[in-house]
């Protein structure tokens, strides 16, 4: 089991903790007013770099859980490595989407905090999966018509 060796990694791990419940009140708590999200992928919904706490929260966090059911996806710390104010971590998250399509997918995080809190999130993940999670492209063995 992984478990944080400093304050930097227990704020990730808080971080993620509440990510985890969708409770977006509790995770904005966490996070440095001029915080930054960037998905490191292009043509996925979600993709380019998202500034400002109220603008991550509301028009990208909220838009991107509400495809899931209540409190998914969950996000499994697999590994953490720190310095100073600097985390990296892998993972894997679990779910379901709202209409019960299951989720499981593997990341790479980079994230810089500022006075303890969260102020840039760099998320990496296999954009491949995602974007056939939101049927942007047919499955492994779909046939297209």
């Amino acid at each position: 089991m992984v478990a944080p060796k400093n304050a930097s990694e227990r704020a990730v791990f808080d971080f993620f903790q509440t990510l985890s419940t969708g409770d977006l009140d509790a995770l904005a708590v966490l996070l440095h007013e001029d915080m930054s999200w960037e998905p490191m992928v292009t043509d996925i919904p979600g993709a380019g770099e998202h500034r400002g706490r109220d603008k991550v929260l509301n028009e990208f966090l909220g838009p991107i859980r509400g495809v899931f059911k209540p409190g998914d996806p969950k996000v499994h710390i697999d590994a953490i490595v720190s310095d100073g104010d600097r985390v990296m971590v892998e993972s894997h998250s679990t779910g379901e989407r709202a209409d019960g399509k299951p989720y499981a997918n593997r990341y790479a995080w980079a994230v810089e905090l500022k006075d303890g809190k969260i102020l840039k999130v760099r998320e990496y993940m296999d954009s491949l999966y995602v974007a056939r999670f939101f049927d942007m492209i047919p499955t492994a063995g779909e046939v297209q018509a």
